[in-house]
C-alpha cells in the first residue's frame, strides 16, 4: 500500500547534505513528489515528499536515520494521509496571485497586515523571496529600494477572489505604512511582456513641460489658472491644451532648446531603459507633451519610437498651435494597441506606465499598467501603482532580481 512522508531537515548548512537525503531515498525505494531547499546564514531547511511501499517503512526509517547522522541535521517525519495529499495536490492548480511590496525600507509591520488581508480572502502565502538586494551593515538602503515578492493561493476556482476588493485594501494597508503593494495575477504573460509605453512629463522628467515654457515667457500664472480650470471640470483634456497652447505664442525657439538640455530626469529611468533595452523591450513615449522634448529623451535614453504633440513654429516663433491630432488619452490608448498590433505583440504583453488623468485609457488597455507617482484619483483607478521607488521599480514588477541584473550586466 502507498504511504506518504514529508521529511523536514533544518540545521547548519553545508555541501552534500542534498546527495545523502536522495542517497537515503533512494535505499528505500521511494518516489520523489516534491522538493525545496532554503538557506539563510548558513541555516538550511531541506524538505521532501516522497511516496513509498508500506512495507519499506522499515528500511526508509534506518535510511534517514543514517541521513541524519552524515548530515547533522534534526530530522522530522510528517504523516501525509491521502485527504491531505489530495488536497495539496489539487491546490498546485489554482490560480496564482504575485502580491509584490516595495519601498526604501519595509517595515515588519506591514507584514502583519498582508497577513490578515490576504488570509481574509482566504489565501495562503505559499511562498516569500526578496527581489532587491540587501541593506548595509551602516543601515544603507539598498540600491533599488527594497522588494519582496510573495505568491499566494487559493480555491479561486470554487470561491472566486475579488481582486478589486483586494486591491483597494492592499493600497489602504500601503499608504498607511509608506509601501506601494502591487498585485498581479500570475500567468504566461507576466514574464513575457515586450512592449513599454511611458508617459513623459512628470513620469520620465520631473517637470510639466508646458508649465517651464509658461514660466520662461512670462504667462505661468495664466497658464496655471486655465490648468485649475480643467481640473475642475469645466474644460477637457483638448480645450485647455488649446488655450494653453496660445499663451504660448510668441515664445522664441531658442528657449526649447535651453529647457530641452536641462530636463531633470525622473529616478531610476536612465537605469530602467538601459536594463529595458538589453533584456530586448521594445520601448516608446506616448506623451501629450511634446515632441520637440520627447525626441530629446530618445536620443538620451535609446527609445524606439516617440509620440507626442508637433509645435508649430514659424520664422523661430512658437505660433501657438500644435499639429493635428493633438495627442490626448483616447490618442494615447490608439496608439498602444496600434504600435502592438504592428510589432506583433499580444496586449497582455504591453506596458504602460504614467502619472495623470490622461494616462488611465492607457493604463487600462495595456497588460501591465502602473500609475506612477500618481495623484491619488489616478492611483485608486490604476490597477498598480509605485509612489516610493524611482522608475526601475518597474523591473520588480516584472520579477526581475537585483542581483539577476546587476551580474548579467557585469558579463556583458
Amino acid at each position: 500500500m502507498t504511504q506518504r512522508l514529508l521529511v523536514r531537515a533544518t540545521g547548519t548548512a553545508h555541501p552534500g547534505q542534498l546527495a545523502e537525503l536522495g542517497q537515503a531515498l533512494a535505499q528505500a525505494g521511494t518516489r520523489l513528489l516534491d522538493i525545496n531547499q532554503s538557506v539563510t546564514f548558513d541555516c538550511v531547511t531541506l524538505e521532501a515528499l516522497v511516496a513509498f511501499d508500506g512495507e519499506n517503512r522499515q528500511q526508509l526509517t534506518t535510511a534517514l536515520e543514517t541521513f541524519r547522522a552524515l548530515a547533522g541535521l534534526d530530522v522530522q517525519f510528517i504523516e501525509v494521509g491521502d485527504k491531505e495529499y489530495a488536497r495539496w495536490s489539487a491546490a498546485t492548480g489554482y490560480p496564482r496571485l504575485i502580491l509584490t511590496l516595495l519601498a526604501p525600507r519595509l517595515p515588519a509591520s506591514v507584514l502583519t497586515e498582508v497577513g490578515r488581508l490576504t488570509s481574509s480572502y482566504g489565501l495562503t502565502i505559499e511562498l516569500i523571496h526578496r527581489l532587491s538586494g540587501r541593506e548595509g551593515l551602516d543601515g544603507e538602503v539598498p540600491e533599488g529600494g527594497a522588494c519582496i515578492e510573495c505568491w499566494l493561493r487559493g480555491d479561486m476556482l470554487a470561491s472566486p477572489v475579488d481582486l478589486e476588493g483586494l486591491r483597494r485594501n492592499a493600497l489602504t494597508i500601503g499608504a498607511e505604512h509608506g509601501v506601494d503593494i502591487a498585485l498581479q495575477e500570475d500567468n504566461i504573460w507576466r514574464r513575457h511582456r515586450r512592449l513599454v509605453c511611458f508617459d513623459m512629463d512628470s513620469t520620465l522628467i520631473k517637470a510639466e513641460v508646458i508649465d517651464e515654457l509658461a514660466r520662461r515667457h512670462g504667462v505661468g500664472d495664466e497658464v496655471a489658472e486655465v490648468t485649475e480650470r480643467a481640473m475642475r471640470g469645466e474644460l477637457d483634456f483638448q480645450q485647455s491644451f488649446r488655450e494653453r497652447m496660445s499663451k504660448l505664442k510668441g515664445l522664441d525657439e531658442s528657449v526649447l532648446q535651453q529647457i530641452a538640455e536641462e530636463l531633470p530626469l525622473m529616478d531610476g529611468a536612465e537605469v530602467l531603459l538601459k536594463q529595458l533595452k538589453r533584456l530586448g523591450y521594445r520601448t516608446a513615449i506616448l506623451s501629450g507633451g511634446f515632441t520637440y522634448f520627447a525626441r530629446y529623451l530618445q536620443q538620451r535614453l535609446g527609445f524606439d519610437e516617440v509620440h507626442a504633440n508637433e509645435l508649430v513654429i514659424e520664422n523661430g516663433k512658437v505660433t501657438g498651435e500644435v499639429q493635428e491630432p493633438i495627442l490626448d488619452a483616447e490618442r494615447k490608448a490608439f496608439l498602444l494597441k496600434e504600435i502592438a498590433a504592428r510589432e506583433g505583440i499580444r496586449m497582455e504583453q504591453t506596458i504602460a506606465v504614467g502619472d495623470g488623468a490622461n494616462d488611465l485609457k492607457m493604463l487600462a488597455e495595456a497588460g501591465l499598467g502602473i500609475a506612477f507617482r500618481a495623484k491619488p484619483l489616478v492611483r485608486e483607478q490604476a490597477r498598480h501603482s509605485i509612489s516610493t521607488l524611482g522608475l526601475d521599480a518597474v523591473l520588480y514588477l516584472l520579477g526581475y532580481r537585483y542581483s539577476d541584473l546587476v551580474h548579467s550586466e557585469s558579463d556583458s
